[in-house]
């Protein structure tokens, strides 16, 4: 009696060889801020560029972390660093602040919330 004529066997189906699993890990996904972050940053960013005080702006995009860095000359350090770190989300917050010498100015869950401390109000001449 072959396989194909054993009772358990299903009809028109063969038995596979088994083939050798991958011994390497899954690439994470590359983290990256979506079309609402990107939106708040941007907003942001318009209004500092139009006030004169940040001229240029890079993203990096990487396996743990996001960063938009802020310049006020493009041969400069960045002034500011907006990170996006998802494994500190349930922690201190997934977005932060940094300034250049490093000093965390905010940190969060939300991304608006952290962005205001870069965002400065408003001042009225009174003549």
């Amino acid at each position: 009696m072959s396989e194909s004529d054993s009772p358990t066997a299903h009809p028109g189906l063969r038995p596979v060889a088994s083939q050798p699993v991958p011994t390497t890990a899954p690439v994470p996904a590359t983290i990256a801020f979506d079309r609402h972050e990107l939106r708040e940053i941007f907003n942001l960013y318009g209004r500092m560029v139009a006030s004169g005080e940040w001229r240029d702006y890079a993203m990096d995009f990487g396996k743990e972390k996001a960063v938009f860095s802020v310049y006020r000359r493009s041969n400069e350090h960045p002034l500011y660093r907006i990170e996006k770190n998802p494994k500190l989300a349930r922690k201190q917050g997934a977005y932060a602040v940094i300034a250049v010498t490093g000093l965390i100015l905010k940190r969060g869950h939300e991304l608006a919330r952290v962005l205001q401390v870069l965002d400065k109000p408003v001042k009225l001449a009174v003549v």
